[in-house]
Parts: structure tokens; C-alpha cells; sequence
């Protein structure tokens, strides 16, 4: 077993929720503990590891000391105060240098959050994530709110009065990459979950009232199961009830196995307009939920599809029905607009110089009605 005298300095791992960039970033696991999910590419060839608990406590002793002395810093003339960040910075030495930089970011940030990285760190032993979660209440009490991911498969294995002593010690939110509950395609993406798991996961969750992430992926299933990929995924999340369902439009790095499957004809790939019929079946099918859904990622189409159920349902299904009412030219306009980033919205489609942008890029790049696809998938990959 490692030992203190082990730890090799403070660690910040490479991705976090959107929802999360004000958080500050705590290490609990290295990459992914599956990592054979053929749509993602992030920790390929990265071997999973748990760190020690001793280890993530002196992350938190670092950002404690960093934190204390910037807050007190903040109050120094600036020549004592340059001095002050200068002894800190000797202090820490040049392995913990993200404490630093992590302790100022999260500073400006007012300190309210912190999200558990890496991919599944609800693996680790339920008492060691007591232990942290103590350890962050107790060295930072102003914290509103304590995150991670996790895997469906880990959460369904984690008694119900873990669960709920990890929510009294101050876990209150937890994201899951559902991506979808069709059980078909699950399989076929190497998921290694099903759909019942999913659900099962989900409502372990909500009983131990920690709030719920659901990811939604359209496009997953490809032209194949475009509609199961909704109708199933929307009846997993009606039994669930998440606090949010955030969606996240397919796009596929060429260096994922899913390419393959695509140029082998497993699957036969979702344009725009087809991930927005997809999404139309799936709003359409949520019933009896009052959860959030939030478009909270650049590679959504359409950013309108957010609001809260069941109040704001009939708004998001106006919002895709008016992509879907919109003849093939103007669709193909709106759909360069958003994957080049020269609008953001519905509204910003009607303003004339930007309408003018996207026709002068169109024209520029040779993009027309035959091959916008292709250029909408290529202009998708730089945002992954």
C-alpha cells in the first residue's frame, strides 16, 4: 500500500461537467474505471487507478493553505501581497503548483463547489468517500455543493445506507452518462450497462436525495435505432426523475471505435435535422416528470431546447418544431450558423448580418445542400 512519503504532488485530472466550471476540481481517481464506451476517446490508453485517501487529503491541506493565504493576501498592499503569493508559490514547490492556481480560479469563482474527479469516483470505497467528503465540509464550510460522475453499473452496486450517510456527509449532486437506455445500442456501444441497471441507479440516487444528472446523447443509435434510441431512453427517465436531463448531441472524434462501426455499416449516421426529429420523439415521450432539461453544451443544434417539465414541455416541442418547419435551405443555413458559431440562438437567425455571414462562409467553404453534412459533422469534431 502507498504511504504518504508516495505522493507526488497535487493532481487536477482533464474534463468536468459544463455545469461545473466554477467548481473546484479534487482528484479522487485517475481516467475511466470501463473505458470501452466506443464514442469516447478522453482516457484511451490511460490505465484506471484509485488515489489514496491520504493522498486527496493533502490535495485539500495544499488548497486549504492556498486558499487561506490568497483570501488573507486579498486584504495586503500590493507590494505585500506580491510577496505573499511569491512565499506561497516557494512553498508549495513546483509539483504543487495547480493547487496554486486552482485555490485563485475557484477564489473568483466565491468557493461554492467542487466536483470529484475523474470519470467514476463513486468506486472508491464508500468510507473513503465519507472520509473526503468530511475532510471538504470540514477544511472549506462555505462549499454549497459537492459533485462527481458515476457509472450506472457502480451506483446500482452501492447500498442504499451508503448512499445516504455519503448525502449526510455532504455529496448532493451526482452526474450519470446515461447516454441512452436503449438496450440495443447500449450494447453496441460497449456501454456495459442495460437499461434496467440505469433505472435502477437513477432511483437509488433520488431515495438518498442527492440531486440527478441524466446525459442524453441523440444520434447515438444512428439512423437505426433513431427511435428506439428516444422512446426508450425517455420511459428509463420518466421512472427515474432527474433533477436535470442534460443532452448532448453525438459527435464522433475519428479516433473512436465508433468511426469503425459507422464505415462497417453497424450504424448509419444522424444528420442535424434527423438528431432534432430524434429529440422530437424524445420530448414528446417524457411524461410525468418535473425534471430540467438543459442544452448546456455548444454541440446542441438548437439552444432553446431547455426549461422545466411539465411546465415549459409545449416550449421546447415549439422549439424543434420550428427547425423541422423550416424548408431545406433554411435549415441548412441555421445549421452552419450554429456549427460555425456565428449564431447561438433562434433569434440571432432572423438578424440580417449574421444571415449574411453564414451565406458569405457557406460560399467561402463551398458548402451547399449536397455536402452540408459532411460539413457540419467536420465542424462538430473541433468542439470535443
Amino acid at each position: 500500500m502507498m504511504k504518504v512519503e508516495d505522493y507526488k504532488g497535487f493532481e487536477i485530472g482533464p474534463i468536468r461537467p459544463p455545469s461545473e466550471a466554477t467548481s473546484l476540481m479534487l482528484r479522487i481517481t485517475r481516467n475511466c474505471s470501463w473505458n470501452k464506451c466506443t464514442f469516447c476517446r478522453l482516457y484511451k490508453g490511460q490505465k484506471f487507478s484509485i488515489r489514496e485517501v491520504e493522498h486527496v487529503f493533502k490535495d485539500l491541506d495544499l488548497l486549504d493553505k492556498s486558499v487561506s493565504t490568497l483570501q488573507d493576501a486579498n486584504n495586503f498592499e500590493p507590494l505585500q501581497k506580491r510577496k505573499a503569493i511569491e512565499r506561497l508559490k516557494a512553498e508549495l514547490g513546483s509539483e504543487n503548483q495547480w493547487a496554486y492556481y486552482s485555490a485563485e480560479n475557484w477564489i473568483k469563482e466565491g468557493c461554492r463547489s467542487v466536483f470529484l474527479q475523474d470519470a467514476n469516483s463513486m468506486i472508491i470505497k464508500p468510507t473513503n468517500m465519507i472520509a473526503i467528503l468530511q475532510r471538504i465540509r470540514s477544511l472549506f464550510p462555505m462549499v454549497e455543493r459537492i459533485t462527481a460522475y458515476s457509472r450506472s453499473h457502480t451506483l446500482a452496486r452501492i447500498s442504499d445506507d451508503d448512499l445516504l450517510l455519503m448525502a449526510e456527509a455532504g455529496l448532493n449532486r451526482i452526474h450519470i452518462g446515461m447516454e441512452t437506455a436503449c438496450d440495443e445500442v447500449l450494447d453496441l456501444i460497449k456501454k456495459g450497462v442495460d437499461k434496467k441497471t440505469h433505472i435502477i441507479a437513477g432511483q437509488k440516487v433520488k431515495k438518498a436525495g442527492i440531486e440527478l444528472s441524466e446525459y442524453y446523447m441523440p444520434g447515438l443509435g444512428g439512423q437505426e435505432y433513431t427511435v428506439t434510441n428516444a422512446t426508450e431512453t425517455a420511459d428509463a427517465l420518466n421512472q427515474i426523475n432527474p433533477d436535470f436531463i442534460r443532452l448532448r448531441t453525438l459527435a464522433i472524434p475519428n479516433e473512436t471505435a465508433l468511426v469503425e462501426d459507422y464505415k462497417n455499416g453497424t450504424f448509419t449516421r444522424t444528420t442535424d435535422t434527423m438528431m432534432v426529429k430524434e429529440l422530437l420523439i424524445f420530448i414528446k415521450s417524457l411524461k410525468g416528470i418535473t425534471s430540467t432539461i438543459k442544452s448546456d453544451h455548444v454541440l446542441n443544434l438548437i439552444q432553446e431546447v431547455e426549461g422545466t417539465f411539465p411546465t415549459d414541455k409545449q416550449k421546447i416541442i415549439d422549439a424543434l418544431e420550428w427547425y423541422m418547419n423550416l424548408n431545406r435551405q433554411e435549415q441548412v443555413l441555421f445549421s452552419i450558423g450554429r456549427r460555425t458559431g456565428i449564431i447561438h440562438s433562434i433569434h440571432e437567425f432572423s438578424e440580417p448580418h449574421k444571415r449574411a455571414r453564414i451565406e458569405q462562409t457557406m460560399a467561402q467553404y463551398f458548402i451547399t445542400e449536397s455536402n452540408v453534412d459532411k460539413m457540419a459533422d467536420e465542424l462538430m469534431k473541433r468542439f470535443i
